[in-house]
């Protein structure tokens, strides 16, 4: 497997889903460039799928999209949910990061070249 939701973030994940209009939908996850570090991470859900460069895994029953070139950034990462007073949101551990901005949105790999933009 590419990545791992533990099951707080599984839970939330098909919660979120439950209140989607749309029944053929997936969890998509990925990288984007730009950010504080250089790269951001992209999650949200998607009906789309190109069957040439998208990996479809089913991790604890959610179908997760993730473009194959972003596979070696992304190799061995968790998501997970956390709840506490001020509210919840996903936390993303990438194995591959060597850098991340104070946000945590944001993240540089060894491999990662360019300039980070400013935050």
């Amino acid at each position: 497997m590419v990545l791992t939701l533990t099951e707080n973030a599984s839970l939330q994940i098909k919660e979120m889903m439950k209140a989607e209009e749309t029944k053929n939908i997936r969890l998509r996850f990925g990288v984007k460039g730009g950010g504080c570090s250089g790269l951001s991470y992209s999650i949200g859900f998607d009906e789309e799928l190109n069957e040439e460069l998208d990996l479809v895994e089913v991790i604890n029953g959610i179908p997760v999209v993730i473009h194959k070139p972003d596979i070696p950034v992304i190799q061995g990462t968790t998501i997970d949910f956390k709840q506490n007073l001020m509210g919840g949101g996903f936390t993303i551990d990438n194995p591959n990061a060597i850098l991340s901005c104070g946000c945590g949105s944001s993240f540089r790999t060894k491999e990662t070249v360019g300039a980070p933009e400013k935050c």
